[in-house]
């Protein structure tokens, strides 16, 4: 080992080439060379002390917190959360300070991405630097739990809450209830459910969604988990807001939908034409029901959904084509489709996507 490691040190860098670290070249394993610590310290003092500095600025994509926030702001559009903490990175190096609205961002973009590690990563390092969260952080932070299926580490994070004094909010016991129905925690989502209730808090659409997204998830699955479902879709009609602000108006909700917070099947396509928020309860149902393969729950829905005055939407033809599909009633399927085509009501590539796990039975009963 190199004079500059410690006795016995096992830190061996990657193989150095010679090359700057953004060369894209690689050169014969037999041009390579092991680097040590001292090695390695000594590479990277005459690679980076060797730029010049324009050249140091055309690298660089970003100079102060301003345009570091607008970067992170452009991964999340483009659905790059795994880059986040590589320019929260940068950012530090740079000597640049991190400001609230800069975890509000990287924790948005975690939670979008379902990436947990990162999303708790960056919250302690919000404490770190004297920033508190808020209820809407925590909000977020229960959610990713939930994205990840760790009801237990979305309720560890509601006790850290009371504990901070940071008051829950209707939107964190949904959170919180949709996090354990990820699970299939019924046990747990119907406490939730008794606490909301206890604290004079309504039941709105997003609760029943949850309570529906328990018992699928449950296991095992009986002959009661869709009648459950079916129960819980007649008791949503008399559905109430929980607070008068919706996610939309709530400024520390701004580019988060409550459908992504509450992580309903609808949250990718919500602001689509041709999706009807109005139905969420409905498009929770049908989606349940289809990944259950019951064909006779989804035509009971169905009927239920007429029988309220709705006209169902291009999200629940799907649930029910993928359905049938599901029971392999291809040409149930096949009816359904011509049926909606026919009727010229909008089209989107998702109506054609979902019979892509029987794409060659499909297509045999579609053009037959």
């Amino acid at each position: 080992m190199a004079g500059g490691c410690v006795p016995n040190c096992k830190c061996v860098w990657p193989w150095y080439s010679g090359k700057s670290l953004g060369s894209a070249s690689v050169l014969p394993q037999q041009n390579l060379f092991p680097l040590t610590c001292e090695g390695a310290l000594l590479v990277f003092t005459s690679t980076f002390s060797a730029v010049a500095p324009e050249e140091y600025v055309k690298r660089n994509y970003a100079n102060n917190i301003s345009e570091y926030n607008t970067v992170l702001g452009s991964l999340n559009a483009q659905r790059r959360n795994f880059l986040l903490r590589d320019v929260y990175d940068d950012m530090l190096l740079d000597g640049v300070q991190p400001i609230r609205d800069t975890f509000h961002t990287l924790i948005v973009g975690a939670m979008k991405g379902a990436r947990l590690q990162d999303a708790l990563y960056f919250m302690d390092e919000m404490k770190s630097t004297g920033l508190m969260p808020d209820t809407t952080i925590y909000n977020f932070i229960i959610s990713t739990c939930g994205k990840n299926k760790n009801s237990d580490c979305a309720i560890q994070v509601l006790e850290e809450m009371k504990r901070c004094g940071v008051k829950p909010r209707g939107q964190t016991y949904i959170a919180l209830l949709c996090a354990c129905a990820s699970c299939g925690r019924v046990d747990r989502a119907y406490a939730i459910v008794r606490d909301m209730t206890a604290a004079g808090l309504g039941l709105n659409k997003y609760c029943y969604a949850g309570l529906i997204t328990a018992f699928k998830n449950r296991e095992p699955v009986t002959e009661e988990t869709t009648s459950k479902i079916i129960e819980l879709v007649k008791q949503s009609k008399g559905w109430s807001s929980v607070e008068a602000s919706s996610g939309s108006g709530d400024s520390g909700m701004i580019g988060v939908t409550e459908e992504e917070l509450y992580n309903i099947p609808t949250a990718e396509i919500v602001h689509r034409r041709y999706i009807n928020r109005q139905l969420t309860v409905y498009h929770t149902a049908l989606h349940a029901c289809a990944d259950l393969g019951s064909k006779e729950a989804v035509e009971k829905i169905s009927e239920m959904l007429k029988q309220d005055g709705y006209a169902p939407d291009l999200f629940c033809m799907t649930q029910v084509i993928r359905c049938y599909l599901r029971c392999r009633d291809i040409k149930g399927a096949k009816k359904i489709f011509d049926d909606y085509i026919s009727s010229g009501k909008p089209l989107a590539l998702e109506f054609f996507t979902v019979s892509q796990p029987n794409f060659v039975q499909f297509c045999s009963a579609r053009f037959m």
